[in-house]
């Protein structure tokens, strides 16, 4: 019997691409999945899939910039479902661009989003995994994170923090929680679009449309990383195209 079966997932992040994702998988294998994405026109149809296929599932607009939004996405986990296993932050942006550009509001975005809302997710779900006596953490960062990349500094520098902050979690996690990071490659999403200097975003598209892989690929290592035994605790896992230099 699979290991994903009626546990209870949230996933921000969920209306599209990696979310999207890996709610329907997620669901596909059982679980109930309680979904949050700032795109609350298309959550609803999302979450509407998983039902009409006999899946379990609760979801709310909210934004992880906001401290509140988080502790209400926990929070309906636990009433709804009675329960919280996993909580997968993958929320992100990354409008890249040169240091050059100056775009600083889009820097302080990606921090706000792809870091500070981690951190607010840690701190909704770790009182709840504490008093449970279980929990599962799974963070996305990026091969970014791992790998500069011209025109990705500040993007990759919070992407590095994610990992970061989530060994750290690990290191102090104790026997009774688990905590994962998901570092994908380049996935056939719309980060592309994000860019905001033109030559960029070309660049971003032209290598998506070469050799990109689907956000399935990274919904499976998810599962793969949930799916374990409670005592095996999948630290790191890296995913991209063969084709990725």
């Amino acid at each position: 019997m699979s290991e994903i079966k009626d546990k209870v997932i949230a996933i921000t992040g969920a209306s599209r691409g990696i979310g999207e994702a890996t709610a329907m998988l997620l669901a596909e294998r059982g679980a109930s999945v309680v979904l949050m994405a700032l795109a609350s026109d298309q959550l609803p149809a999302v979450a509407g899939r998983i039902a009409d296929a006999g899946g379990a599932v609760a979801h709310t607009p909210g934004d992880v910039r906001r401290r509140e939004d988080l502790s209400r996405l926990v929070a309906l986990a636990c009433q709804r479902f009675g329960k919280l296993d996993v909580l997968v932050s993958n929320a992100g942006i990354g409008p890249v661009s040169p240091l050059d550009d100056l775009r600083v509001d889009d820097w302080e975005a990606m921090i706000d989003i792809n870091i500070k809302g981690v951190l607010y997710g840690i701190a909704a779900a770790l009182p709840v995994f504490r008093a449970q006596g279980f929990g599962h953490f799974v963070n996305i960062a990026s091969v970014s994170g791992l790998q500069m990349v011209a025109s990705q500094s500040v993007y990759g520098a919070t992407k590095l923090a994610v990992r970061a902050i989530s060994e750290g979690l690990r290191v102090e996690a104790g026997d009774k929680l688990r905590v994962t990071v998901v570092s994908p490659g380049f996935v056939r999403t719309s980060f592309a679009d994000a860019a905001p200097n033109a030559a960029v975003k070309a660049q971003l598209a032209a290598s998506r449309d070469r050799f990109a892989i689907p956000p399935e690929a990274i919904a499976r290592a998810i599962a793969f990383a949930i799916e374990q035994p409670a005592d095996v605790d999948v630290n790191e896992i890296v995913v991209r195209p063969t084709a990725q230099g």
